[in-house]
């Protein structure tokens, strides 16, 4: 049996969301509160096995009961918010900054027969079996200043990096990307799965920490170096052999949209070996059978390893096909993509 703790100030939410959860026999509503502070007392005395988080409330927000949970009782915390406005979806990300494990979308509809019920159960029930490890992000901004200068590229082989990342992928991102300089010569494509309307938000609260810039890609247009280009709402994102974005309505693969899979096969196809594929920590397979094809083509891959990923889902299975030239934590993925692709002015 499953432990789910509400946290929401909304009692009308709450009857709603105990009501729903119900429905799945291996769930047990063990309690609710509907203020930061009451949850902080009541969750290290009743010991739920994951706990589900608003993110505004009065007084304490999801941000600090987060953190201030997080520091008597390590249990996953799941952001559940409809907020959809820029500056507080930002503020969802503080929260995984500070040590929620995911973002999920609340249903417009809690009912028995609504899509969106089912997957909240099934995202709640999985983020329960994730052990809460330790973020590895810089609280302050970093300092990139050792890779301010590049003048060329030490392995023009390589065209683009594509990078894959689901569940626990938004932190690690902010570890990889803010040690890229502004002038990186190549273009970065990234596939993060995320709910919908909540993209502009991520890189909102990303881009502060990044040198270089961070965009949604429209379709057909060129891929530049000193850019990172983010796959857009419910669009496979691909990119074709003279570096043009293409943005794709095809149906999901591995159950989401845009797909890691599906931006690593078109790379395969329009340079070959010729790209860095890169997967971080996250459910399912998505990606990893594409980045194992690069592997065996002699490409650089890089997985994030066991021990930093949140879920060891699609980094385990690709490991498992063979892939993996580097297999690293995510403070050391910059400079193993910085190593591949440049060189310093002076080296």
């Amino acid at each position: 049996m499953i432990k789910v703790f509400i946290v929401d100030d909304s009692l009308t939410f709450i009857e709603a969301f105990r009501k729903a959860l119900s429905l799945d026999p291996e769930i047990e509503i063990v309690g609710y509160a509907r203020t930061g502070q009451e949850a902080i007392e009541k969750i290290p005395v009743i010991k739920p096995d994951v706990v589900t988080m608003d993110i505004i409330m009065p007084g304490l927000d999801g941000i600090d009961t987060t953190k201030r949970i997080l520091q008597s009782y390590p249990v996953p915390i799941v952001i559940i918010s409809s907020c959809y406005n820029d500056k507080e979806v930002e503020m969802m990300y503080e929260a995984i900054q500070v040590g929620a494990v995911s973002i999920i979308a609340k249903p417009r509809r809690l009912s028995s027969d609504s899509s969106e019920t089912l997957n909240l159960i099934r995202s709640i029930k999985l983020m329960s079996e994730v052990k809460v490890v330790k973020r590895y992000s810089k609280e302050k901004k970093p300092n990139n200043q050792q890779y301010q200068k590049i003048l060329f590229s030490s392995n023009s082989d390589i065209e683009v990096v594509c990078i894959g990342a689901s569940t626990g992928g938004p932190p690690v991102l902010k570890t990889i990307l803010s040690e890229i300089p502004a002038d990186f010569p190549k273009p970065i494509l990234v596939v993060q799965h995320i709910s919908p309307n909540f993209l502009k938000g991520m890189l909102s609260w990303l881009q502060p920490f990044c040198q270089i810039s961070l965009v949604i890609p429209q379709e057909g247009e060129i891929a530049e170096g000193g850019k990172v280009y983010f796959a857009p709402d419910n669009k496979h994102m691909g990119i074709d052999k003279n570096k043009k974005i293409f943005l794709s309505d095809e149906p999901p693969e591995h159950c989401v949209k845009p797909s890691v899979s599906f931006l690593f096969r078109s790379a395969l196809r329009s340079f070959g070996n010729k790209f860095l594929g890169v997967l971080l920590t996250g459910m399912g397979k998505d990606g990893a059978e594409e980045i194992a094809q690069l592997h065996r083509m002699n490409g650089v891959t890089i997985i994030q390893d066991k021990q930093s990923s949140v879920v060891f889902g699609m980094p385990g299975e690709a490991i498992r096909l063979g892939a993996g030239r580097y297999i690293l934590p995510p403070e050391k993925i910059p400079e193993a993509i910085i190593n591949q692709i440049c060189r310093k002015e002076g080296s």
